[in-house]
Order: C-alpha cells, then sequence, then structure tokens
C-alpha cells in the first residue's frame, strides 16, 4: 500500500513516467505516431494499476487467511470478498488521494480498474488453489 501511495503523489503522475515511457516506446517503435506512442503510455500507465491491485488483492487475502504450508482448508469465498473489498476501498482512497495532488487527478474510471485487477489477482489465485488441490 505504501508503494501504491507512493506512486500516486507527482512523481507517478502522466507527466514525470511519460519522460521515461516514451523514449522508449519511440526506440522500440520509431514508426508510431505521437498519438499512437501517447495511446500506449496511457495503456502501459492503465495495466500497471491492474498489476499493483492484483498484487495487492493477494496480499491482503494472504493477510487475512494467514495461510501455513499444506494448509487444509478449503477455498474461502468470504476471504476473498473481504480482500476484494478492501483493495477496491483502498483504490477508493487512493484516487481522493490524487485529488490534492496538483499534478494528479482523482478518477472512478481508475478505481473500476484497480478493483478489476484485484478481482483478476484472487482469481488467479483461486485457481492455482483449485489446480494444486487436484495434483
Amino acid at each position: 500500500m505504501a508503494v501504491i501511495f507512493s506512486a500516486s503523489a507527482d512523481a507517478g503522475s502522466a507527466q514525470h513516467t511519460s519522460r521515461f515511457l516514451v523514449p522508449v516506446l519511440q526506440w522500440l517503435f520509431p514508426h508510431l505516431s505521437a498519438q499512437g506512442i501517447g495511446e500506449l503510455v496511457f495503456g502501459i500507465r492503465k495495466i500497471a494499476h491492474l498489476v499493483e491491485y492484483a498484487l495487492l488483492g493477494v496480499l491482503l487475502w494472504w493477510a487475512l487467511r494467514n495461510p501455513v504450508r499444506g494448509d487444509p482448508r478449503p477455498w474461502s469465498w468470504r476471504e476473498a470478498g473481504l480482500a476484494l473489498g478492501l483493495a477496491t476501498l483502498y483504490a477508493a482512497s487512493d484516487e481522493v488521494h490524487q485529488l490534492f495532488v496538483p499534478s494528479r487527478e482523482g478518477c472512478v474510471q481508475d478505481v473500476v480498474i484497480d478493483a478489476c485487477g484485484a478481482a483478476g489477482g484472487l482469481w488467479l489465485l483461486w485457481l492455482f488453489h483449485r489446480m494444486r488441490k487436484r495434483g
């Protein structure tokens, strides 16, 4: 959560992250237009939301469940739902935080993306749990 909070500050703004993303993308795709590069930067930033909240969802689940090696307990949708709810609440609070950072803006769309990321991380965790149970 501290990493996400720090990324919500000015240093994580599109203006600052574009300083290193744009040159890398221009090097990788030299024939891509400025608009295309901008769209790629936007996509990378949204994928970063998905990934960071997928990790947060899994870490929150882990903290709530407190699993041990060879944990015999079945999967709990209650624990997964609580982890998802906490991640979504944190996403909303993160967007509120961004309202107070001059170079950032809070966005409901990002809360939805973050919640989807947390849900995706928990779904992957459920798949892993199910596959491990079969094997």
